[in-house]
């Protein structure tokens, strides 16, 4: 092990696809917009409320902090970034519908 690294503090982060650095104004995912009981978006700290689709192209464009993209099954969605913290997870913020 190099300088004492524990190569096991890598593994969360060797999940996802990619992970994009936010820009100065990057917005914050403060709810999942879910459908019977699956995530189909989010909604931003401004109000807007995204796809799965656009959450993913507005991350890798660094206009969305704290998450980076990862692939299940063919089909791409953010994850948060792991910082010690749970409370910020994307899985422990509330649900909202679409409309």
């Amino acid at each position: 092990m190099e300088n004492g690294a524990n190569p096991l503090s890598e593994l969360p982060l060797q999940t996802f696809q990619d992970i994009p650095t936010p820009k100065a104004d990057a917005q914050q995912i403060v709810a999942l917009v879910k459908e019977e009981g699956r995530v189909t978006g989010y909604k931003l700290a401004d109000g807007r409320i995204l796809s799965r689709e656009e959450g993913v192209q507005l991350a890798r464009e660094g206009g969305i902090q704290g998450v980076g993209v990862a692939t299940n099954k063919g089909t791409e969605y953010l994850k948060s970034l792991p910082d010690g913290s749970e409370e910020n997870n994307l899985g422990n913020l509330p649900s909202v519908s679409k409309d």
